[in-house]
């Protein structure tokens, strides 16, 4: 049985890539949320055929192949064209398109949710489509869609752990690292999967709470 020394160790390891995780989640975050609102607006609220298209094949893209299969793509693929991107750049650039595609169907469900009177009522009043969807709209869509997005954010937490695939030095790449050299296997796995845990609970939390803002005033 480990003792605590050799748990101090283990924490240690895995704790130097935890800052590394915490950017590669927070960063990608940023990028999912703020493209997939951007392609949620034009395809809810453009006529252009063309546009709805691009939009659809870009979710289905991304959402129906593995996100292994994208980091390979980015790191090594346009690696082999002369284009190198780090590997934290590739890991952020990865699962940032990946949840803009992930966080573009939830913010559309959201809009879709909404009374369609809303839009007339609205333009009856004198606002513009633009004041419309920024002060009308886009408030109630995003406390539609907070549960949906609370849910990705934690999933994206977890998700970090298949960037070490491509040698970012997050922390399942660590683990794996002293699993091979120290072959303590349960400890290190263990300690892996509770740092992921005290990243992902305060997060859930954050989440819930915004719900019940958003549910006061809603009330």
């Amino acid at each position: 049985m480990p003792d605590f020394e050799t748990f101090r160790l283990v924490l240690e390891g895995l704790v130097a890539g935890l800052g590394v995780t915490v950017l590669v989640a927070l960063s990608s975050l940023a990028i999912g949320l703020a493209l997939g609102f951007a392609l949620s607006l034009v395809r809810e609220f453009t006529r252009t055929r063309a546009v709805h298209f691009a939009i659809d094949a870009y979710v289905e893209l991304l959402r129906n192949i593995p996100a292994l299969t994208h980091l390979f793509i980015l790191y090594f693929g346009l690696a082999s064209l002369g284009l190198r991107l780090s590997s934290i750049a590739a890991a952020i650039l990865g699962l940032g398109l990946i949840g803009a595609a992930v966080t573009c169907d939830i913010f559309r469900a959201g809009f879709r949710s909404l009374p369609k009177g809303q839009v007339e009522a609205s333009f009856a009043v004198g606002l513009t489509p633009r004041q419309t969807i920024v002060s009308i709209l886009t408030p109630q869509a995003m406390r539609i869609a907070l549960p949906g997005l609370g849910n990705y954010a934690v999933q994206l937490v977890k998700d970090t752990s298949v960037v070490s695939a491509i040698a970012a030095p997050e922390i399942m790449f660590f683990a794996r690292s002293m699993v091979t050299s120290s072959f303590q296997t349960t400890l290190i796995y263990a300690t892996a999967a509770g740092l992921y845990l005290l990243l992902s609970l305060p997060l859930m939390q954050c989440v819930r709470v915004l719900e019940s803002h958003y549910g006061k005033l809603k009330g």
